[in-house]
């Protein structure tokens, strides 16, 4: 016969669903974990931003017309304002990171027929952290601390008038109409003091971030140089009453921090917002009570009336042969109480943990008492 099989060769898939081996794995990769020290990276305390509100839309220009009525006079309608830039506290957020440069609100929409106003432009939220201050030219315009608080940073433009608001006796058929105006442009200053209710305030390897790693569930990068910690950290403290304490951990300070040596300034300021303060001194050093002197008078030279504030002493490494030496001196040479603890081995936690609940019940009472409402985490 003239018609010949003809052999067709398909090829092969190019995976197989029935082998093990060659089957395509169709689950989700998992997100690379990052190390704690690009953690340290994202926290932000310092943002330039630059905010333009919405422009609004141009007034329409038109004249109603319909059979029968060919003449029906001016019928342009506003156009809607511009959207504003606002930005508002929000108790989720701990940091400026998530800050973009620039924020733009959304234009408003032009006038239409039939005296149709324009829609305003929607607002632009952006979420910042409670304890953020909006500078501009160095003078403070807004201080954000409670959850929910708006500042409008950016007003949007008016929406223009259409041909039907000039319509008058006068002038029967107008046909000039005013176009939108333009938003407010500023250009901001974002700083961010942490609002936490104790401070841990100590020179640098005096462990204070192997405290608050013992305490909380922070993980502050911890290492046998001084100046490990360079952004402040806020570790939780939970109590089984459904009670939470935020400790941050401040970077360590020098003599002189107050005329901006060392970290400076830039992390004097985190204290400023802190209710109650901890001290914590190396006990292993020789005459551990000047390292409580030397803090206290940065604190009053940096701000009066800040080393007064309620405190107390937490003398670390008492794990140490000279820790056991120095800390009944230190004892005899302060006021206060001292509270002597090792955040490597864990010796005395308890006690620290049972004082800050103390200390931030005292707190509580007397915001209430003044009728004010204590910082909730």
């Amino acid at each position: 016969s003239p018609w010949k099989p003809v052999l067709l060769l398909l090829s092969p898939p190019a995976f197989s669903t029935t082998c093990a081996r060659c089957a395509k794995d169709r689950r989700l990769r998992a997100k690379r974990a990052i190390s704690e020290r690009q953690l340290t990276r994202y926290f932000v305390d310092q943002r330039k931003v630059r905010v333009v509100g919405g422009q609004g839309g141009g007034g329409g220009r038109s004249f109603y017309s319909e059979p029968r009525k060919v003449f029906g006079g001016p019928d342009g309608g506003n156009g809607g304002d511009g959207g504003h830039v606002i930005f508002k506290a929000d108790q989720q957020t701990k940091s400026l990171s998530s800050v973009f440069p620039f924020y733009q609100g959304f234009h408003g929409e032009r006038g239409g027929s039939k005296n149709c106003y324009g829609a305003n432009g929607a607002h632009v939220y952006v979420k910042v952290p409670l304890g953020t201050l909006v500078k501009e030219d160095g003078r403070v315009v807004a201080d954000l601390t409670q959850h929910g608080e708006e500042y409008v940073a950016a007003y949007g433009g008016a929406g223009g008038k259409g041909n039907r608001f000039f319509l008058s006796n006068e002038n029967r058929a107008p046909t000039f109409f005013t176009p939108g105006e333009p938003g407010q442009e500023r250009l901001l200053h974002l700083e961010l003091k942490t609002t936490a209710h104790a401070g841990l305030v100590g020179f640098p390897n005096a462990g204070k971030s192997s405290l608050l790693r013992a305490i909380s569930r922070a993980k502050p990068a911890v290492a046998a140089y001084p100046f490990t910690t360079l952004n402040p950290h806020v570790g939780i403290v939970h109590y089984q009453d459904y009670e939470q304490v935020a400790v941050a951990d401040i970077p360590g300070l020098i003599k002189g921090a107050h005329q901006n040596r060392g970290l400076g300034v830039a992390f004097l300021k985190h204290i400023e917002r802190c209710r109650f303060l901890l001290y914590v001194v190396d006990l292993s050093v020789p005459q551990p009570w000047v390292q409580l002197q030397d803090l206290r008078y940065e604190l009053e030279a940096y701000e009066e009336g800040l080393s007064e504030r309620p405190c107390v002493v937490i003398g670390n490494k008492v794990d140490l042969a000279e820790s056991r030496i120095n800390l009944p001196l230190l004892r005899e040479r302060v006021a206060e109480r001292v509270i002597a603890v090792s955040a490597l081995t864990g010796d005395n936690l308890e006690e620290l943990l049972l004082h800050l609940r103390e200390l931030y019940d005292t707190y509580v009472k007397t915001e209430r008492s003044r009728g004010q409402s204590p910082v909730k985490w």
